[in-house]
């Protein structure tokens, strides 16, 4: 059964809720880096500094958030 409460107008949800945006948010930020090094790989083919800068910026903060999003608050076995 899912709880909602409320607090000046902002609603709270229970934990199955907000886990189930957890895992969504997490598939995004992954494929984002993944994203991000197929993008750097790329600009290395094509020699282009700028881009291989904010490629390897993007890649190491959406991977590194991912990864430790994921082992420190876990991965639910069910969406």
């Amino acid at each position: 059964m899912e709880k909602e409460y409320c607090l000046i107008g902002i609603h709270f949800f229970s934990v199955e809720r907000s886990v189930i945006h957890m895992n969504i948010l997490m598939v995004i930020f992954g494929l984002v880096a993944i994203f991000a090094v197929i993008g750097t790989v790329q600009a290395f083919k094509e020699r282009n500094v700028l881009s291989i800068l904010f490629n390897l910026g993007a890649a190491v903060i959406f991977g590194g958030f991912t990864i430790a999003t994921i082992v420190f608050q876990g991965y639910p076995q069910t969406l």
